[in-house]
């Protein structure tokens, strides 16, 4: 079997030769998108500025004149457990290793997409932005000791060790297990896209040799440093919750807090979805940043909202719940996975449909990881303002 090959003069550039594949297409749903995001995010802020300016402003004013106190105390729910809202959640231990991974990922996303979005990471260079993203996740490890370790101070916890211990191992075993059972079926069917054996223990070196003495690191010079200031005292004795009203049940205030993030970057989800899983090219890291922002704002917001209908119903345990609730959108993006493996894919075979819903799962939960986080804090400051702003004897 013979064939000739003939080499024709092209005009284009050696440094514009990705740029067909790169070009932007599609560029109106992209910007029907972030018009589409900005939207929720306006109404989350219209929400917000109502819930501030109007309510916690009349009722801050109220508590703090000394004759209106009993009063005021009365009228609103959210300033009678001024003396149980900074009183430690259960498992501390694992509340702060999963806002530690959290931050972790938080911070190797917000690299990786701005080196992307300044063209560092062209698709040109095969593997380059995995690569970075591993190794970015790993120098993360510095930050989400230190974060994790000034959180669990706070909580008040005293086995710092330990928490360093599971902050440095939760996340990245779940990822690597998964990904090693997963790499045994594609072993069994010798395809070309398992990864080595020598790749995998490069990166367990990696993650033991590097990652783990970062996280260490990290959470002893946290853990040496003050906790964070409560503006007010927690009582010795917890106060009773009352019963909750049933629109307050954490399973609705997941799936309802949930909606608007998702909805604030479903869109371009379908794009990431369709590069994955379609071959496809993802050069539109630009729009990727500002869905990026999109997404930390709306997830910000939404969590306030919560916290702050939470504490109206004078339940205190707000620690876990805005952690679980902010990430709700994690629910949806499963969802929205589904319905594109019936609606777009065409997968039969057993191992390519476990290799789908194995990687996809791994992609829920860090995404659960990144919005809890991002939630967790913003309620955190949220709570801390408020509290902070009202006179207490």
């Amino acid at each position: 079997m013979a064939y000739g090959v003939r080499w024709e003069e092209s005009d284009i550039r050696w440094a514009s030769r990705w740029d067909t594949y790169l070009a932007m297409s599609d560029v109106q749903i992209h910007w029907f998108s972030i018009i589409n995001s900005l939207v929720v995010v306006f109404f989350l802020s219209g929400i917000l500025t109502m819930i501030i300016i109007r309510t916690l402003r009349k009722d801050i004013a109220r508590y703090n004149k000394d004759e209106d106190m009993e009063e005021a105390i009365e009228e609103t729910g959210w300033k009678l457990v001024h003396g149980d809202v900074f009183r430690p959640p259960r498992n501390t231990t694992m509340l702060a290793a999963l806002l530690g991974g959290g931050v972790q990922i938080f911070g190797m996303a917000l690299v990786i997409i701005v080196f992307a979005m300044l063209g560092m990471l062209s698709p040109s260079s095969r593997g380059a932005l995995i690569t970075a993203a591993c190794f970015l996740f790993v120098f993360m490890g510095l930050f989400a000791g230190f974060y994790s370790a000034r959180i669990y101070k706070t909580m008040r916890g005293q086995r710092w060790k330990r928490a360093a211990l599971l902050t440095a191992t939760l996340y990245p075993s779940i990822i690597f297990g998964v990904c090693f059972l997963l790499n045994f079926f594609i072993w069994g069917n010798k395809s070309s896209g398992a990864v080595p054996f020598s790749t995998m223990m490069a990166l367990l070196c990696m993650w033991f040799g590097i990652s783990l003495p970062l996280v260490l690191l990290g959470y002893y010079f946290g853990y040496r440093k003050q906790p964070y200031e409560h503006p007010v005292r927690t009582n010795q004795i917890p106060r009773q919750v009352p019963e909750q009203m049933w629109y307050m049940n954490p399973f609705l205030c997941t799936m309802m807090a949930g909606v608007l993030p998702f909805g604030a970057m479903f869109i371009e989800l379908f794009f990431i979805f369709s590069a994955i899983w379609e071959n496809q090219y993802y050069y539109l890291f630009g729009f990727l940043f500002l869905v990026f922002v999109i997404l930390l704002i709306s997830c910000s917001q939404i969590s306030i909202v919560m916290a702050y209908f939470q504490l109206c119903g004078e339940d205190y345990h707000w620690w876990w719940r805005s952690f679980i609730v902010s990430g709700g959108s994690a629910i949806y993006v499963f969802g929205y996975s589904i319905f594109y493996f019936v609606t777009k894919l065409e997968i039969t075979e057993f191992v390519a449909t476990l290799l789908y819903f194995g990687y996809t799962l791994l992609i829920v939960f860090t995404f659960w990881l990144l919005t809890g986080t991002i939630g967790f804090y913003a309620a955190y400051l949220f709570i801390r303002k408020i509290y902070g702003a009202v006179k207490i004897d």
